[in-house]
C-alpha cells in the first residue's frame, strides 16, 4: 500500500519535513487498515509490529514509531525496529527470490545515495555514499532551476530522452574512494542556466534562476 505526498510538496519544489510529518499522522492508520484489508488479514493474525527506526526525517519517524508502539502495546505484540536503508536492500529478494549475498548494490532513496556490499553473513557494509546532496535532491533542485515540476527525476528524465548529451559540458563529479558528490554539477547547471538567460534579465521567467 502506497500513499504518495508528491502533490503536497510540489508547490515548494521539495519535501517540507513538517508537512510530511503531519501527512504521515493523518494517513498512517488508514494505510495500515487498507494493507490489512488488501492482504485479507485480521489483527488477530499479526505476531509482531515492524517499524522504520531510521534513517529519515525525524518527524516522520516519530509518527511511525509512536503508532507502532501504540498498536503493539494495545495488542501485546513485540516491536521490531527496521533500518530504512537495509529494508531497501533486503526487499530486492521480493523481485528475485534467488538473490543471495554477496551482492553489490546501490540504494537511492530520498536523501540517501549509498553504495553497499551485502555480505555472505547477511550484514550490510556501506562502501561509498554521497558527500553532499543525494541523487534525488540533485534532480529536484536541478528541476527547480529549469522551471520543471516536482518531483524532478521523472521530469528531467522525460526531457533528457530527446536531448543532446553533447550540448553542454558539465564537470565530472569527483569524491574520495567510492563516494559520490552531486553539488558541483548542480552548481554548474545553475551557472549555465544563468548564462543562457542573461539576455532575458528583467523579463518574466528570469526569477526561476
Amino acid at each position: 500500500m502506497i500513499r504518495s505526498q508528491d502533490a503536497l510538496h510540489a508547490p515548494y519544489g521539495g519535501v517540507v519535513p513538517e508537512l510530511a510529518a503531519r501527512a504521515h499522522l493523518q494517513t498512517l492508520v488508514p494505510v495500515i487498515e487498507r494493507a490489512l484489508d488488501t492482504a485479507s488479514s485480521r489483527w488477530e493474525q499479526i505476531d509482531a509490529v515492524a517499524v522504520t527506526r531510521g534513517p529519515g526525517l525525524i518527524g516522520c519517524l516519530l509518527v511511525g514509531v509512536n503508532v507502532a508502539q501504540a498498536i503493539a502495546w494495545a495488542r501485546g505484540l513485540p516491536v521490531i525496529g527496521v533500518s530504512h536503508l537495509a529494508a531497501h536492500v533486503f526487499a530486492a529478494q521480493f523481485e528475485d527470490a534467488n538473490l543471495r549475498p554477496p551482492v553489490l548494490g546501490l540504494v537511492v532513496s530520498g536523501g540517501h545515495s549509498d553504495l553497499i556490499r551485502w555480505q555472505p553473513d547477511g550484514s550490510i557494509e556501506i562502501i561509498g555514499r554521497t558527500r553532499d546532496d543525494a541523487a534525488g535532491e540533485a534532480f529536484d533542485k536541478g528541476a527547480r532551476i529549469l522551471g520543471l515540476p516536482f518531483p524532478g527525476g521523472p521530469a528531467v528524465d522525460k526531457l533528457a530522452r530527446n536531448g543532446d548529451p553533447r550540448a553542454f559540458k558539465f564537470p565530472r563529479p569527483r569524491a574520495p574512494g567510492l563516494d559520490f558528490s552531486f553539488s558541483g554539477v548542480k552548481t554548474a547547471l545553475l551557472y549555465e542556466g544563468r548564462a543562457l538567460t542573461r539576455p532575458l534579465r528583467g523579463r518574466a521567467g528570469w526569477g526561476r534562476f
